[in-house]
C-alpha cells in the first residue's frame, strides 16, 4: 500500500465523486453533487485543494483523503475523508501519513472524533474563533496558543444557484459525478 496524490483528469474526478458520495451518503440530495462540483470547479481549479488516495497494490484507493488550503496558504485541512470498505483502518492509515508530511489541521466530526485522531497522530489541540476544538499536526505552522488560519471555502449556495440558472451545467455535473461514482474502487485507468 502506498498514499499517492491524484493528478488532474477523469480518475482524479472519479474519485472526488466516490469520496463525496462516501461522506455525504447517496440519499443527501443535491449535497454529495454540490460538493463535488465546487470542489472541482473552484477549489481544484485555484489549485486550493489536493486529493490523495491510499491505493493497493494495483492501484484501487482503499481510502481518500481531500485537503485543502487555508488562507494564509501555510496549511492545510482534512475537508473530507473515507475508508471505501468496511475497515476503518485504510483511513486511518492515510490520515496518519498525510499528518506526518503536511501541515494537517483537522476538525473532529462524528465520524472522525478525538480519539480517532489521536491515533491517526494528531497530537496538538487548540481552539479556533468560534470555540471548536481544532487538531493540528507537528508540521502545521499555527502554536498551541494560536488560531490556525481560516480554510478556502467555496460557497454550496452559488453552486446550487449555478445549478438552477445554468441547466446543461448541471446535467454536465450530475453526469460526470454519476460516470464517476460508476468507475467505483477500480483500480486507476493508464
Amino acid at each position: 500500500m502506498k498514499v499517492v496524490s491524484l493528478e488532474p483528469g477523469g480518475w482524479r474526478d472519479a474519485c472526488l465523486a466516490r469520496l463525496c458520495a462516501a461522506v455525504h451518503g447517496t440519499t443527501a440530495g443535491l449535497t454529495p453533487l454540490v460538493a463535488f462540483s465546487g470542489t472541482r470547479h473552484l477549489l481544484f481549479a485555484n489549485e486550493a485543494a489536493r486529493l490523495w488516495a491510499l491505493v493497493d497494490d494495483n492501484e484501487a484507493p482503499l481510502a481518500l483523503a481531500l485537503l485543502v488550503l487555508d488562507e494564509a496558504g501555510d496549511g492545510m485541512t482534512l475537508a473530507l475523508s473515507a475508508s471505501l470498505g468496511e475497515s476503518r483502518e485504510p483511513q486511518r492509515r492515510l490520515i496518519r501519513e498525510l499528518a506526518l508530511n503536511a501541515p494537517l489541521r483537522v476538525e473532529p466530526t462524528d465520524d472522525l472524533d478525538e480519539g480517532f485522531l489521536r491515533g491517526c497522530g494528531i497530537s496538538r489541540w487548540t481552539e479556533d474563533a468560534r470555540g471548536a476544538r481544532v487538531g493540528l499536526s507537528r508540521r502545521h505552522p499555527a502554536h498551541a496558543s494560536g488560531e490556525p488560519a481560516a480554510t478556502l471555502a467555496f460557497d454550496d449556495q452559488e453552486v446550487l444557484r449555478r445549478f438552477k440558472h445554468d441547466a446543461r451545467f448541471f446535467e454536465a455535473e450530475k453526469r460526470a459525478f454519476v460516470e464517476g461514482l460508476a468507475v467505483g474502487t477500480a483500480r486507476r485507468q493508464p
